[in-house]
């Protein structure tokens, strides 16, 4: 620190000109806030700065106060002098008013600029530009190539960054790096400042902002310089993890929601946190879950709205008015609020649910107590023993500043293919070696290697996206370069959403992901959104619509879809594991729950209703004799063709533990096998012949060294990098935005594309998003060593059945889906089957489950072995026909006989069982045995195995 800086050191505010100092007494500033104090020395000298601080302590004045100042005492001001940039539109206009009175009285002009602002104000802005330009890193790239902008862009100085740790993981990120070396072009150097309150790799990330300089490549050691500036936050926050308790007064209010006790405990303890406080937020991790818990306040008539991104523009700016206002007290919302969208004074802050991550908690509770001299209190509500050690160990951890790292995308291709194309589009034409180095000067692209550069210059080339003057080594612009540019200013993926409408009053209320329609969404379904529930009447696929008229019976079932599921990083899983790892002597030396849950207490914030009730799985799996798995010891337990491995290693670890072994194994067997991850056990649905010691095997012999290359092919089968492949493949503009993305099917896609850089980009995001190689490794190495053991248990064990599954249905009271069973029965009834007869093979008839007889026979040979099949089985038809049978034959005859058997012992009933989507012969037979004596909750069971199936269907393919 300079000697100026250290006189400034108690009141940095005398660094500031007469003007900004004159403002501050206005606006009555008199004392700085701690990363004020921190942070404008380095800031008004003109260094690059990553700031990091707890929500409401002033990091947005932090960061602008020396940039205003800057800019009120430059001579010249012509161009604009700072870009504010933010991933979100609400953001700007939160930004923008925010900053309004400063600008005001400094005679600073600041104005906003994004997709949507109007040509006239666009034309404005080129014309006369303002001093400070609130934008999104999307507009930036259609900025940098226009004429009159890019004049305006050459006088920038500042580039300030909020909310830095949301672009630092994501693609939208990467674009912007390189984005902010062809700003370098017109602008030379500025001063770059990212601000966030929650950042797990602060270096990496202040490198992320700043990017590098060299002549041919970026050197390591010359980076840009930085600052970095953290104040703690672990003394500004407080939590409570609690369970609540079922109360007398939860039977009568479970009756008036139709729900359960315990889901009535869970909005009871909601009610009274809000009714006790001013303004809530109420985060959830879901819009499923902000719908079920809204609908459950609005049928109390409390003043809850619900707030999530697939709600239209104009309710969610309603929402959040209202709730600015008082009018409301509380929000239930999702992600969509973390980001600090202006909605008033929030003074408690609820978690539904395990938070997942440390800086999730930390972003949302953040929310809260948006006064410099105020702590910031979170409750976080729980459902399960799992819920509440990972929501205990994810308190501490954020008590004790332990975030996550940022997870940056380093070497992206179709981010390099989007900016070799953005380049052209400002420049015209540029020298490879050129345009290599701007890309590599950018941190996330510090390790792109020549070849892989050139390998998405020949992809581009082969698009007609660029033309390539081999000769000189030139690139230049081609007759696909403006079209395709403008078509891909964002790296967010074109994934399809289906509007939803209301029949009734002819309005839309909000969207649905492609996903969730085509997986769940059918007519006569019942879902809930904006906290009401619809009853879906037709899906309108060429114009992407979805219409619906409201209902009023609360019977409908919140469907079970949950979307990308937010991954529990290893570190909070391993210290669940340690959790364990503690209680288990002592549990077995005869201590009592009570005792246990004192000494847990001491360290975690929790009750005693609460830890008692979340050691109770434990006591009993220690009570019966099983090893407890822990942070270093896998259990492995097998029933029936279930094979379970409880390992607490992270959602990322045991997808990727859980793909090698269901690989290496299907290939072994020659058959498919199920697999479901969360973050603790990894279940398999084997064939009959496999065992608990062939997963053991796989774990204890393979290679570390060959991960990658077992993941990766068995990543070709799987429907997860297709979908992946096509859409990286639009972004290379391998497939063109006017033929869709189902012009090719997906094996096609990947034949045509094996080799080529939109297919590695494809792997390595996939393997980014799904899998953790390099943990991996470290796993099977510990493994291998004997660091982490493995015991087997006989039978399902009281932790390994102890899942989610537990807690996450309390939103669906256990018989209230009337009006799904109903129509799941209806469609079913009216599916079309095949019957075929496996003694004569005469008799083949197509017809509707409704007019299959109770005991079918043929009529030709009088044979009650009649296989019930899918209309379009007609292989398995031939297959059984064939007097020479190949491998691929003999399964399908093996399957047609199993079915044939199921039809023969149960008639009907194992007809209908069969017709559901994805059950097939293993799975029915497995719903027949329950032996359901009520035809709803045989239903029931179809509809679970359907939506299994649609959760593992990737691993089936």
């Amino acid at each position: 620190m300079s000697g100026q800086q250290e006189a400034a050191g108690a009141d940095v505010f005398t660094l500031f000109g007469d003007a900004v100092r004159s403002a501050l007494s206005e606006r009555g500033f008199s004392t700085p806030t701690a990363p004020q104090r921190q942070a404008i020395p380095p800031l008004v000298s003109g260094q690059n700065a990553l700031v990091i601080a707890p929500t409401g302590t002033g990091k947005t004045e932090t960061a602008m106060l020396p940039v205003f100042n800057a800019i009120a005492e430059a001579p010249d001001r012509d161009g604009i002098s700072a870009l504010y940039i933010t991933p979100l539109r609400a953001l700007n206009r939160d930004m923008q008013d925010r900053l309004a009175w400063w600008g005001s009285y400094l005679d600073i002009e600041i104005d906003v600029r994004h997709g949507d602002t109007t040509q006239y104000q666009r034309q404005k802005q080129a014309n006369d530009p303002p001093d400070v330009l609130v934008t999104t890193p999307e507009t930036l790239q259609a900025m940098l190539t226009g004429k009159k902008l890019r004049t305006a862009l050459s006088d920038v100085a500042h580039v300030i960054i909020d909310e830095v740790h949301e672009l630092a993981a994501s693609k939208r990120g990467a674009q912007l790096t390189i984005g902010l070396e062809r700003l370098r072009i017109v602008a030379d150097s500025f001063q770059r400042i990212g601000l966030s309150a929650t950042v797990g790799s602060p270096a990496e990330v202040a490198r992320f902002l700043t990017g590098y300089q060299g002549e041919r490549r970026p050197d390591p050691d010359a980076d840009r310089g930085y600052a970095i500036v953290e104040v703690s936050v672990g003394s500004r926050v407080s939590f409570t993890v609690t369970q609540p308790e079922i109360e007398p007064r939860d039977d009568r209010l479970a009756g008036k929601l139709a729900t359960t006790p315990e889901m009535a405990s869970h909005v009871r303890a909601i009610r009274d946190i809000v009714t006790a406080h001013e303004s809530t937020l109420i985060f959830v991790n879901t819009r499923q879950t902000a719908e079920a818990l809204g609908s459950r306040f609005k049928k109390l008539g409390l003043p809850i709205d619900v707030h999530h991104g697939s709600l239209a523009k104009e309710a969610r700016i309603d929402v959040e008015d209202r709730f600015k206002t008082g009018e409301i007290d509380a929000l239930v919302c999702t992600s969509s609020m973390e980001l600090g969208i202006d909605v008033g004074r929030v003074d408690h802050v609820v978690q539904y649910g395990s938070p997942r991550e440390v800086a999730r908690l930390l972003q949302r509770v953040g929310r809260a107590g948006h006064r410099y001299d105020k702590v910031s209190d979170g409750t976080i509500i729980t459902s399960s023993a799992d819920d509440t050690f990972e929501s205990i160990a994810i308190a501490r951890r954020a008590v004790s500043g332990l975030v996550e790292p940022a997870g940056i995308h380093h070497g992206s291709l179709d981010v390099v293919a989007n900016q070799i194309v953005g380049l052209l589009m400002d420049v015209g034409e540029v020298r490879i070696d050129d345009a290599f180095r701007l890309v590599t000067n950018a941190y996330p692209f510090r390790d792109l290697t020549e070849s892989q550069f050139r390998s998405v210059i020949k992809e581009l080339r082969g698009n007609r996206l660029i033309w390539e003057d081999e000769e000189n080594d030139r690139l230049e612009k081609s007759g696909g370069t403006w079209q395709y540019f403008y078509a891909n200013l964002s790296m967010i993926p074109d994934e399809e959403s289906y509007e939803v409408h209301d029949m009734s009053s002819r309005t839309q209320i909000g969207t649905l992901d492609e996903r969730f329609v085509v997986n769940f969404a059918s007519p006569g379904e019942v879902f809930i959104q904006r906290g009401e529930m619809w009853r879906i009447n037709d899906i309108d696929d060429d114009e992407a619509r979805v219409n619906v008229a409201p209902i009023e019976d609360p019977g409908g079932e919140v469907p079970s879809w949950v979307g990308q599921e937010i991954p529990v990083p290893k570190a909070v899983a391993s210290e669940v594991g340690k959790i364990r790892a503690a209680v288990e002597p002592q549990l077995h030396d005869g201590a009592s729950r009570s005792a246990v849950g004192r000494e847990l207490r001491q360290r975690y914030p929790t009750d005693t209703y609460t830890i008692e009730r979340a050691l109770e799985p434990m006591e009993r799996h220690v009570a019966e004799g099983y090893p407890v798995p822990t942070n270093d010891r896998i259990v492995v337990e097998s029933y029936g063709r279930t094979v379970r491995l409880n390992a607490a290693f992270g959602h990322e670890i045991n997808e990727t533990l859980g793909r090698l072994c269901s690989a290496l194994i299907g290939q072994q067997t020659g058959s498919s096998v199920g697999m479901e991850v969360d973050p603790y056990r990894i279940s398999f649905e084997v064939p009959a012949a496999v065992g608990p010691g062939a997963f053991i095997d796989v774990l204890e012999t393979t290679a570390p060294d060959h991960l990658s290359t077992y993941l990766e092919l068995a990543l070709k089968r799987s429907d997860s990098l297709k979908f992946t492949l096509a859409q990286v493949a639009a972004k290379f503009g391998s497939l063109k935005r006017y033929q869709g993305r189902n012009r090719f099917g997906g094996d096609r896609l990947l034949a045509a594309l094996e080799g080529t850089a939109v297919y590695d980009e494809a792997v390595r995001e996939t393997f980014h998003r799904d899998l953790d190689v390099e943990g991996t490794e470290t796993i099977l190495r510990e493994i291998q060593s004997g660091t982490i053991t493995i015991e087997t248990a006989r039978g399902e064990t009281p932790i390994g059945i102890d899942g989610r599954s537990g807690g996450k249905e309390l939103l669906v009271p256990e018989n209230a889906d009337a009006s799904v069973i109903a129509a799941i029965k209806k469609r079913i009834q009216n599916d079309r089957v095949i019957l075929f007869c496996l003694h004569c093979h005469e008799y083949e008839r197509r017809t509707k489950v409704r007019r299959v007889q109770e005991h079918p026979h043929c009529p030709h040979c009088e044979s009650t072995r009649i296989a019930a099949l899918n209309p379009w089985a007609d292989e398995v038809v031939s297959a059984v026909k064939a007097s020479d049978k190949d491998k691929d034959q003999q399964k399908q005859t093996e399957r047609a006989y199993r079915s044939a058997s199921l039809v023969q012992s149960h008639g009907k009933k194992a007809v209908i069982a069969l017709a559901g989507r994805g059950v097939g012969p293993h799975n029915a037979a497995r719903i027949i045995a329950k032996l359901r004596e009520n035809e709803a909750d045989f239903y029931r069971d179809i509809l679970a195995q359907e939506r299994q199936y649609a959760r593992t269907q990737s691993f089936w393919d």
